[in-house]
């Protein structure tokens, strides 16, 4: 894993996505993503094909993006209460599966005032990550942990943390209940023509229940290979 000094992010102050809508957002260097990732391989990460690509891969060069330490003043210097995503691509530092305590506990305090939210494949059984992301939800700072599996997905609830939930671009449900009682809700954003994630703000785990689980369908170019993910992974 290259070291945090080495590393580049890209935040942009407006989200150029249709679906994000008006939002700060940031972008990571690829190597962040961990292999425990079912996409890492397989394909069928979103943000690996075109045209997130591009940018993502220019950031993982570092043609792109800044390091760590104006990254956070970026962070640091939005206005009190401000949503924003961390990672339209890219996933927390690690060495080796094992997330950057350093970056956690930099960024939880340059988000401190503000609404920062994103998603993470890292393993929670992995060294001290699930206390690190316990943290970072409990400092207002919201980690989902992405799953592609209801039991998954309620493993993480019981660990403590909001989950999310990868499923097939064909799932017709909006709205349903896992083994364990915890209720799923398909993206609002996805399921409407006009609604964004800055409209919506689910994804921010102090927004919602805490049994409540955010299911994403399969969309992009690689949703195929992403349901072939979803078919190994349940």
């Amino acid at each position: 894993m290259a070291t945090l000094s080495s590393l580049r992010f890209h935040f942009s102050r407006h989200s150029s996505n249709r679906k994000t809508g008006d939002l700060p957002v940031s972008t990571s260097s690829a190597v962040t993503c961990p292999k425990t990732c079912p996409f890492y391989q397989g394909g069928g990460c979103y943000a690996a094909n075109y045209p997130m690509r591009h940018h993502w891969d220019a950031v993982t060069r570092g043609e792109r993006g800044e390091p760590l330490a104006r990254f956070l003043a970026n962070i640091a210097a939005l206005p009190a209460d401000q949503l924003w995503r961390h990672n339209q691509a890219g996933d927390l530092p690690h060495t080796a599966g094992r997330i950057s305590r350093r970056f956690m506990r930099a960024i939880i305090a340059a988000n401190r005032g503000r609404f920062g939210y994103t998603y993470t494949h890292h393993s929670l059984t992995v060294g001290e990550n699930l206390q690190l992301l316990r943290q970072a939800n409990r400092q207002g700072f919201t980690v989902n942990v992405s799953t592609e599996s209801e039991s998954a997905a309620d493993a993480a609830i019981a660990s403590g943390l909001p989950a999310v939930l990868t499923v097939p671009s064909g799932e017709t449900r909006t709205t349903w209940q896992t083994a364990a009682g915890n209720r799923v809700l398909v993206c609002p954003a996805q399921r409407s023509d006009t609604k964004t994630c800055a409209d919506c703000q689910l994804c921010h785990g102090q927004k919602r229940g805490r049994r409540v689980i955010i299911a994403f369908l399969a969309h992009g170019t690689a949703k195929r290979r992403a349901e072939s993910a979803l078919a190994a992974a349940t």
